[in-house]
């Protein structure tokens, strides 16, 4: 019994800053735009880079 009374507030600490980092990154963008590096990697380079002289 006296574990939750330690339990209980480091869990209420843990969700606060899950939900704190969660807000942080839809306020900087960056859920903006999640379906163009899954198409990124779809997409070939126009031109090859060349090998490096040896």
């Amino acid at each position: 019994m006296e574990s939750l009374y330690i339990l209980i507030p480091i869990a209420i600490v843990l969700v606060c800053v899950a939900v704190a980092i969660f807000l942080w990154a839809v306020k900087s963008d960056q859920f903006e735009d999640l379906e163009r590096q899954g198409h990124n990697i779809l997409l070939d380079e126009d031109e090859p880079k060349e090998n490096p002289p040896k």
